[in-house]
């Protein structure tokens, strides 16, 4: 079974109501980082959690000594490849080396963080994060307000200090990609307009997993949504033209496999053993 294919389930009122409680800010504030700061979806549409694979990172936890034999995963940053399936390739060949460091140099889910960042999440070690982030976005969402909180970076979103904050988050760099005066405006934005509808965000995301192509999962419904709900639709024989609606959403949910389908069969070559079934831990 494919490595780390989880549940998948879609970000929720009950996912953002969670991360915002524990951050103490507005909704809007949550949705301005969530923008800005993330990668906009925590899936693949294979239902494998978006990663990004840092080479540098598993020569450091390493000690170096991949880089003569497996220099495109152990060496100096850079040297990613294209996102998405090809990330999950590179951190399946080095869990082959090194299955502790692998999945601690690699970047999760909806806000990308880091394995070794898994204590500040919440989590006991980067396996059990990874594990739990591929039953959903909303365990996804609460480890990065976790991580958030444990950084004490939260203050600075309810000042709205938005340049402290992006610091934090992003480095001393973090002007060079205006971190800062995107989250201010996107804050704005939010507070002034509707949030994200997220029955349709959770569409779009269930529809990917069917095979259709519904565009930036984004909980916008443009034409390209409707196309993949209408497509959908009359593929199944359901009622309805290319609205999102509650039942469909409910008709796409049922389609997901038990939260128990997820394995992780690699071998122990390193120095950690993985958990071999997901479930409700």
């Amino acid at each position: 079974m494919t490595h780390f294919t989880g549940h998948g389930e879609p970000l929720d009122a009950r996912g953002i109501a969670d991360a915002a409680d524990l951050l103490g800010v507005p909704a809007a504030v949550l949705w301005a980082v969530v923008t800005v700061e993330t990668a906009g979806c925590g899936f693949l549409p294979d239902r494998r959690p978006v990663i990004l694979f840092e080479r540098h990172e598993f020569r450091r936890r390493t000690a170096g000594r991949f880089d003569a034999s497996h220099p495109d995963l152990s060496g100096p940053p850079g040297g990613y490849g294209p996102p998405g399936v090809h990330q999950h390739g590179r951190l399946a060949a080095a869990m082959l080396l090194d299955i502790k460091a692998a999945v601690e140099s690699a970047s999760w889910g909806l806000g990308q963080l880091m394995g070794y960042n898994a204590a500040l999440a919440g989590h006991a070690d980067a396996q059990t994060m990874a594990f739990q982030f591929c039953r959903g976005e909303n365990s996804q969402l609460v480890g990065m307000a976790r991580f958030i909180r444990s950084r004490g970076l939260d203050k600075h979103l309810r000042q709205g200090s938005w340049a402290a904050f992006a610091r934090g988050y992003n480095g001393p760099n973090y002007g060079m990609n205006r971190y800062d005066a995107k989250l201010g405006q996107q804050a704005a934005h939010f507070a002034a307009n509707p949030l994200p509808d997220l029955t349709a965000r959770s569409i779009q995301l269930l529809l990917s997993y069917q095979g259709y192509a519904p565009g930036r999962v984004d909980g916008r419904v443009g034409e390209q949504t409707r196309r993949a709900i209408a497509a959908f639709r009359a593929a199944h024989q359901l009622e309805g033209g290319d609205d999102p609606d509650e039942k469909l959403l409910a008709e796409l949910l049922r389609r997901l496999p038990e939260e128990t389908a997820a394995r992780d069969p690699s071998p122990d070559r390193g120095s950690a053993t993985p958990p071999a079934v997901i479930g409700s831990r």
